[in-house]
């Protein structure tokens, strides 16, 4: 059992610290995080979506990111994955260095939020955000050019927004999606629409 008032990233660094063998699997990693684990994947495969102009690896890690996101959807405490992934091993001086890395790039996120209206972190209201995550997941999927950096920077401060079981972020990271979700939609259509009034 986690402590919840710890930050993802000095859970990580514990357990890096701490690791009584020279690897660490995928499994014992979602374990020590429970439910943080979630955000903790979706975080990992959100940051390249956030990088702009970068072709191919966005609809490449937005296919896991569906399939996490849809275990949100269903209500799961904590992800499910095959147990060939959770087999998998990271070494433990690799994963240390990647737990060092975490905290010193996403630290100053941890240190502006904290656990707010955790109601709308369970329950219901999360698996409405699941949904949520599915479509701006799957807006990664539009193979059009930029098309991954804004849902992939939504995703991104949701996950954290999970970890810290802060809602302000989960909400603010919500409303850029949607916000962008809309805008692509809008645009679809009035292309849709203009091709068919060029054809007909």
């Amino acid at each position: 059992m986690i402590e919840t008032t710890k930050s993802i990233s000095d859970v990580l660094v514990d357990l890096a610290d701490t690791a009584e063998t020279d690897r660490i699997s995928i499994g014992t990693l979602i374990d020590t995080l429970e439910d943080r684990a979630f955000g903790l994947l979706l975080l990992i495969f959100a940051l390249p979506c956030c990088l702009p102009f970068l072709y191919g690896v966005p609809q490449i890690v937005a296919l896991p990111m569906l399939f996490i996101a849809g275990q949100v959807a269903i209500g799961r405490h904590r992800p499910w994955l095959p147990p060939f992934l959770r087999r998998r091993t990271i070494g433990v001086d690799s994963f240390r260095d990647m737990a060092h890395r975490a905290k010193r790039y996403i630290g100053w996120v941890e240190n502006i939020s904290k656990p707010r209206a955790p109601w709308l972190v369970s329950g219901p209201i999360e698996r409405l955000l699941g949904l949520f995550l599915l479509v701006f997941s799957a807006s990664i999927l539009v193979p059009l050019p930029g098309t991954n950096t804004v849902p992939g920077i939504a995703v991104a401060i949701i996950s954290i927004g999970f970890m810290e079981k802060d809602s302000l972020l989960i909400l603010g990271g919500t409303i850029l999606g949607a916000i962008w979700v809309g805008l692509l939609a809008t645009l679809g259509t009035g292309a849709i629409t203009l091709i068919l009034s060029l054809l007909y």
